[in-house]
């Protein structure tokens, strides 16, 4: 059979299952999951009722771009979350984790590596990452060993990590707050200085387009080469559309924030331009942090569907018995998920530090809570062996919508716990009842 005689013959039941399923066959052509798409339209009708409710201050570009810079350290914990759950465990101690390496790496930063290697050091930053990027791997490592080699329960062993930790960022400055010293680290959390302007979210935009189209070309060629059923050519261009709207939509919204007036003239002054009479527009762009979000979400999306390691994760999660059979080695991957979630705890303390310009005890209270919920709320089952990457970046951004409309709305820091935690055993009751049906 020729290639197209092949490829005719993979795509014509998909298109027809679309004319003859209604609905359900247009979500079968395009492979739609219909739990993102559920999350896309909860996340819609978040946006528009906070919109509405605070009187048109939700959906305005100043505020998406502050809900995308306040998604990214939850957000990147999240996506170590996904393959903590998928192995049937879980971290309650993230948020601590978090708290305790902003802190260290504060301390190193200001009493160790700036008077060392000086204040205009461009090394000051990349050596405070380092030393988070180490404690983390040390902390999740030590975890990981006692639940995988010394059969702890994870829920105990992080419950008590939640604890210590904490404890820890008290102990390590003695319960003082300590101001960041190094501006270039101070570009991770975002800001006026943190951001990468109009021209280069552009360049960053069509970068993103080109990946995505040949991503999805790549793929199409991968299931005619292992004669896997492909989607029709209008399934894929609907699909493919789409993604390139959201790309440039969202760089769109992104430069229209624009630099405040005392803002822009100090950026003139500091780059020799002349102020016109309207003054300057400056945009914001894209801030670094949400950058790095991105970054990390892709990575941990090719770690979770290619590659080896993901691989034994999903098996683990989905029969522990049967993947410890098969030959995989249970317990060093587990341990290796934990480490690989400290790693990114201490990454989102790096942008939770930078974004507050200090390390204090009380960062990442309660960022667990948040943590696990995105991951739930974007389709990772408790059970087990299932959950996406990017569908719990989506949750993060559920749960800062949330969070940022409840803020805006005057609510009160209890209740706004009382929302979340009834959004996150909703969720579960909602992935219970998928779980059943789908079963």
């Amino acid at each position: 059979m020729s290639e197209a005689t092949s490829d005719t013959a993979l795509t014509r039941p998909a298109a027809g299952n679309a004319t003859r399923g209604g609905f359900k066959g247009f979500l079968r052509a395009t492979e739609i999951d219909t739990r993102m798409l559920g999350m896309i339209g909860a996340l819609l009708v978040i946006w528009v009722g906070f919109h509405i409710l605070s009187g048109g201050t939700f959906l305005t570009p100043r505020n998406l771009w502050n809900l995308s810079v306040q998604t990214a350290s939850v957000g990147v914990m999240a996506t170590g979350m996904v393959l903590v759950i998928v192995t049937r465990n879980i971290d309650l101690s993230v948020g601590s984790i978090l708290g305790v390496t902003g802190m260290i790496m504060a301390v190193a930063q200001t009493q160790y590596l700036t008077p060392m290697l000086g204040y205009d050091s461009g090394l000051v930053w990349i050596a405070t990452l380092i030393v988070g990027l180490i404690c983390g791997l040390l902390i999740g490592g030590l975890q990981g060993f006692i639940i995988a080699y010394l059969g702890v329960p994870a829920f105990i062993v992080t419950l008590g990590g939640l604890l210590v930790w904490r404890g820890g960022a008290w102990w390590v400055a003695s319960g003082r707050t300590i101001p960041l010293t190094d501006d270039n680290f101070k570009l991770l959390g975002g800001g006026s200085d943190g951001s990468i302007g109009a021209t280069w979210s552009w360049i960053f935009a069509a970068a993103a387009i080109v990946f995505i189209v040949l991503a999805a070309v790549a793929a199409r060629r991968r299931r005619k080469r292992f004669n896997f059923t492909i989607k029709p050519i209008w399934a894929e261009i609907l699909t493919l559309g789409l993604s390139l709207i959201a790309v440039v939509a969202a760089t769109m919204i992104v430069n229209a924030y624009m630099l405040p007036a005392p803002l822009a003239r100090r950026y003139a002054e500091a780059h020799n331009l002349t102020v016109p009479p309207g003054g300057l527009e400056i945009s914001f762009g894209y801030a670094i942090p949400v950058l790095l979000f991105i970054g990390v979400g892709i990575v941990m999306a090719f770690i979770a569907r290619r590659t080896r390691f993901g691989r034994y994760v999903f098996a683990i999660g989905g029969n522990p018995e049967a993947a410890e059979l098969a030959g995989i080695n249970t317990k060093r991957v587990t341990m290796m998920v934990f480490m690989l979630m400290g790693m990114l705890a201490a990454i989102a303390a790096a942008i939770s530090t930078a974004r507050l310009s200090s390390a204090t005890n009380a960062q990442g209270t309660l960022d667990e809570l948040y943590t696990i919920a995105a991951a739930v709320i974007g389709g990772t089952s408790l059970a087990g062996g299932a959950g996406t990457i990017f569908g719990a970046m989506l949750g993060a951004l559920v749960m800062q919508s949330l969070q940022s409309g409840m803020v805006l709305l005057g609510m009160d820091t209890p209740l706004q716990n009382i929302v979340v935690g009834a959004v996150l055993v909703v969720a579960v009751w909602l992935d219970t009842i998928y779980r059943r049906r789908s079963a």
